[in-house]
């Protein structure tokens, strides 16, 4: 699903903190909560206080929320709308006809906008909340994308094990180099000075360089592993805190 990008207003390369923060949130519960969607302003400020799936936690008052969502509207992202059930002003985003982007790309922008700087294996877990991305390869296909959109930025390679990514729509007061994470099997090993009559140093063992190297690959791969599970493990309590809610709800409902 994609709207026309809308060609007629100035592009967009940096958006504020709160900005983003608004904007995540407006794309994250159209795709996660269609049934309430398009938000009202209180639920749009909820959203943004949210203390999981964002970083940092905020706590923005409706007057900001407001002020926000004006100037998203007029750097044409957002729209107010009313529906037919009721008066209260809501609001909906047009991150697609301001960028084009496939769905897996909007969910994957929308998850760096709200949380920052992320492994990819944590990435890909948090987006596949919103759309299916199946395998790191196709997470792969989908940054190189939005990397030539220049919407992303990574600190190395995307086929490097570890490697992190961001979004790459700050300001450029807070922009600043990524934290780049070395990875040993890449980096060549420190040289030694010859001082003289110092015996040379001793040989490595082929043998035993390989092991350490797989040892290290071994490591990695479990950090990244133990890094998805977290993160299916705070969108599982996400889940499972949204279903108390409507629980509580309905039971106020039924005048329970």
């Amino acid at each position: 699903m994609s709207d026309t990008e809308d060609s007629s207003l100035p592009p967009i390369t940096e958006l504020s903190r709160a900005q983003r923060r608004v904007l995540g949130v407006l794309v994250e519960k159209g795709i996660t909560t269609p049934e309430v969607y398009p938000l009202t302003l209180k639920s749009v400020t909820t959203g943004c206080n949210q203390k999981s799936n964002r970083d940092p936690v905020a706590n923005y008052d409706e007057d900001r929320v407001e002020a926000v969502l004006e100037e998203l509207r007029e750097l044409g992202l957002i729209a107010m709308v009313y529906t037919e059930s009721g008066r209260t002003p809501r609001f909906r985003h047009y991150m697609r006809k301001r960028f084009t982007v496939t769905e897996p790309q909007l969910a994957i922008l929308t998850e760096l906008l709200l949380r920052g700087q992320q492994a990819v294996g944590e990435l890909r877990t948090r987006a596949s909340r919103m759309a299916p991305i199946e395998t790191l390869e196709q997470l792969r296909t989908e940054l190189e994308g939005l990397a030539a959109a220049g919407l992303v930025r990574s600190d190395g390679p995307l086929d490097r094990r570890g490697v992190e990514v961001d979004h790459n729509l700050y300001q450029a007061s807070e922009k600043q180099p990524m934290r780049a994470r070395a990875t040993s099997d890449s980096d060549a090993p420190p040289s030694r000075s010859s001082f003289s009559g110092s015996s040379p140093a001793p040989a490595v063992d082929p043998g035993l360089s390989n092991r350490v190297s797989e040892l290290e690959s071994t490591c990695q791969d479990l950090r990244a592993e133990n890094a998805s599970l977290t993160a299916t493990l705070a969108a599982l309590r996400d889940d499972f805190r949204k279903l108390g809610e409507e629980f509580h709800e309905l039971r106020r409902a039924l005048g329970g």
